[in-house]
């Protein structure tokens, strides 16, 4: 028999104070020690709304109005949305429901100078001894491969090294409830092996694992029960062979999930890549020659530090960085879909930052049409290369999505085209009767989906995409399909990062594999 559960909710309705409609309603989860839930739904279906209301990170009051009641470890609170309704302490929540949001570095303090820091800064605020906060970061680091960053700035992270910190933070006091939202963006395969392996552990252990996801990664299949959420309200839920009411002899229910929702293997990583583009005459639009990097060694304040996690910190050997990238050559031809993948922190967002000038590199030369970029500003260079970042929040800034488009325009193509190429770009993704929404109001799949209208409005003969595929449903994984394949027809060079080979072997030429700062054939 199910335990008692340690989280529960029954939420009539949860209205944003801004919003139009209840973005949740007719939702009822309950959650037992070692049980293990996913929660799927395309973008907007109000997954991260529920997930932040599970973990206090959404007090009803203070953002928008429940009506309903939160259950944890047995003490429940009722909410109607009067002045009455009790408060949450998002503190005291914190220390009962680990939460690990889509975007990880919401989740870090931003104040500690490394990731062992990081991993202790709620040790600390609980007063645990250091040695007993010593063991705890080695145990929490080695679960989560993070063993040889611990002296690394955060800021200095890769995309699928913050998400593990930020899972590590959200685990490393034994919450007895962890909640995960798309825990496995920007993870490798190692990566996701070490959290499936972690989840496992958890379980086995007694804590509650609530993971929620637009795509059906294959440990979900494990999981005791699916909660499929479509316009803010479950429209199927139960043991995943048979979630719904119809299901095939033998079935997963997967042929139940909403088409947005992306399967496991949906793209047959088995199969051969995209054809040989037909070159345009002239060339490269991309050349990289004999490209190395490294980043400075670390330094606080001017002076080098020593390492700090350990018995004590010592002076070391100034450090002079690591090498990122080592005689990276590299040449993508007009037209061409260049796909570059590795394991985290192989230095892939590092390769894409050189292109337009952000990075510089220590050794080699950048050239973009023919021209050498070393000695040209970095405003200069980007008209000429589009940088989609990892994060969406590096890149928005606007109040409203055709106010974010449209910035810039009209110095680069006049008034007169700035509007038309706008429109066209925010058509392309999907985003055309959006355009007095605020991007920060928008779900994580559009808001990626915006960022990317911002590059394609300004045609750029080289695109360089930073994990294009994060957060995107079935639905705007098709949308960027087609984005990225009408400007390779149009001429545009197109390098895009990703960890999903499948996607890689879909949508490029080529695929290369970066890894120990050396670009190969994968």
């Amino acid at each position: 028999m199910p335990g008692k559960p340690v989280l529960a909710a029954g939420i009539r309705h949860f209205t944003f104070h801004d919003g139009r409609a209840p973005a949740l309603h007719d939702v009822t989860v309950s959650f037992a020690p070692g049980s293990f839930t996913a929660i799927l739904g395309a973008s907007g279906s109000g997954k991260s709304t529920l997930g932040r209301l599970l973990a206090g990170w959404l007090p009803p009051g203070g953002h928008g109005t429940l009506a309903g009641f939160l259950e944890l470890s047995g003490t429940r609170l009722e909410f109607d949305g009067g002045p009455g309704d009790p408060r949450i302490d998002p503190a005291q929540w914190g220390r009962h429901v680990g939460f690990v949001p889509q975007d990880p570095a919401a989740v870090l303090s931003t104040v500690r100078a490394t990731v062992a820091e990081e991993l202790a800064f709620g040790l600390e605020n609980a007063g645990t001894e250091r040695a007993d906060m010593q063991v705890a970061v080695e145990r929490t680091a080695g679960l989560l491969g993070l063993r040889n960053q611990l002296d690394q700035d955060p800021a200095q992270l890769s995309g699928g090294q913050l998400r593990r910190l930020a899972i590590g933070c959200a685990i490393i006091a034994g919450p007895p409830v962890l909640v995960m939202d798309e825990p496995f963006a920007s993870l490798d395969t190692a990566g996701a092996d070490d959290l499936a392996a972690l989840v496992r552990d958890l379980l086995k252990r007694g804590t509650a694992v609530v993971i929620l996801s637009q795509m059906v990664d294959p440990l979900l299949l494990r999981a005791d029960t699916w909660m499929v959420l479509s316009d803010g309200t479950v429209t199927a839920c139960g043991p995943p062979a048979g979630t719904g009411t119809r299901q095939t002899e033998g079935g997963n229910g997967l042929d139940m999930l909403p088409r947005a929702i992306r399967r496991p293997a949906e793209r047959d990583a088995a199969a051969p890549p995209r054809p040989p583009a037909g070159q345009l005459p002239g060339p490269p639009a991309l050349l990289l020659r004999a490209v190395s990097f490294a980043y400075p060694g670390p330094q606080t304040n001017g002076k080098r530090r020593g390492k700090r996690w350990g018995k004590a910190a010592r002076t070391e050997e100034p450090n002079h960085g690591t090498p990122v990238l080592q005689d990276v050559h590299l040449a993508v031809q007009p037209g061409e879909i260049v796909a570059v993948t590795g394991p985290n922190g192989a230095g892939k967002s590092t390769l894409l930052r050189h292109f337009n000038g952000l990075l510089r590199p220590t050794a080699g030369t950048v050239l973009v049409g023919g021209n050498d970029i070393s000695g040209a500003p970095v405003g200069r260079t980007a008209a000429a290369v589009g940088l989609l970042f990892q994060q969406p929040r590096d890149q928005l800034f606007e109040r409203t999505v055709l106010r974010e488009v449209s910035f810039g325009l009209d110095g680069l193509v006049g008034p007169d085209k700035a509007a038309g190429r706008a429109v066209a770009a925010l058509q392309a993704v999907g985003l055309a009767k959006a355009v007095d929404e605020h991007p920060a109001e928008l779900p994580a799949s559009a808001q990626r989906l915006l960022a990317l209208a911002t590059v394609l409005a300004r045609r750029p003969p080289v695109l360089a995409l930073d994990e294009p595929t994060v957060a995107l449903d079935g639905d705007g994984l098709a949308l960027l399909d087609a984005a990225v394949g009408s400007a390779a027809a149009e001429g545009a060079a197109v390098v895009l990062v990703t960890h999903d080979l499948g996607y890689a072997r879909t949508v490029a030429h080529r695929i290369l594999m970066l890894d120990g700062g050396r670009l190969a054939p994968a």
